[in-house]
């Protein structure tokens, strides 16, 4: 009899033991089933590497703003003080103006002829508003372009069709980038109250005279 019972209990025994295993692997197995999902850190961690390691806000900026914004390491016309700035400034509207009159009179179609159209009347506004900033500060300002696009527009001269509108896109982007790099980089050392209301009415043009220009530049 004590046999029977003592087989009784180890056989009582064996089983929770199994039942124990068991319970024990089918725990893991949900864990690892589980275990997959990123958690909360792990899913923040996933979101910024799908968007670059930018932030939120930072991600919708940058696609609104079409990597429209100055360079603080870029390349900048001439602005050690603010006689040269506007002198710098005025060659920029120049150079624009110019090179759009030069793609229209030589037959710029479509894209390009509408973002010359749109550089011909808002540099011409840049001009009057700079005008009338230079006249108080007895500083003459050029009315031609500078040497460099110069020879640019002689190289465009020979172009035609759309190697002188992809030409002349390229330009822009250049060009635009330059400026608004300059305006910047001067908004920070003038103390010309004209000078830094004319910059920051004039820098939203630029940014977006640059952003279209890309993206006509990239459809090209």
């Amino acid at each position: 009899m004590k046999r029977f019972l003592f087989s009784a209990s180890c056989l009582g025994l064996l089983a929770l033991g199994s039942c124990s295993q068991s319970a024990d692997t089918n725990a893991t197995t949900a864990d690892s089933a589980t275990g997959s999902a990123p958690t909360n850190t792990e899913a923040g961690a996933m979101d910024s590497s799908a968007t670059g390691g930018m932030s939120g806000d930072s991600a919708s900026a940058g696609a609104v703003g079409g990597g429209a914004m100055a360079d603080p390491n870029g390349p900048t016309a001439p602005h050690t003080d603010d006689p040269t700035f506007m002198k710098s400034a005025a060659h920029s509207d120049q150079n624009e103006m110019q090179l759009s009159k030069l793609v229209l009179e030589k037959g710029a179609t479509g894209m390009a002829k509408t973002h010359a159209d749109m550089m011909i009347t808002d540099h011409t506004n840049s001009t009057a508003n700079l005008k009338a900033i230079a006249q108080k500060k007895n500083v003459t300002l050029p009315t031609d372009m500078d040497a460099e696009h110069k020879a640019i527009a002689e190289q465009m001269r020979k172009l035609s069709g759309k190697e002188l509108e992809k030409k002349f896109m390229d330009q822009m982007v250049i060009d635009h980038q330059k400026t608004l790099n300059t305006m910047a980089a001067h908004k920070a050392m003038t103390k010309d109250t004209d000078l830094q209301t004319f910059i920051t009415k004039t820098t939203p043009v630029i940014e977006k005279h640059l952003t279209m220009s890309k993206e006509h530049s990239g459809m090209m």
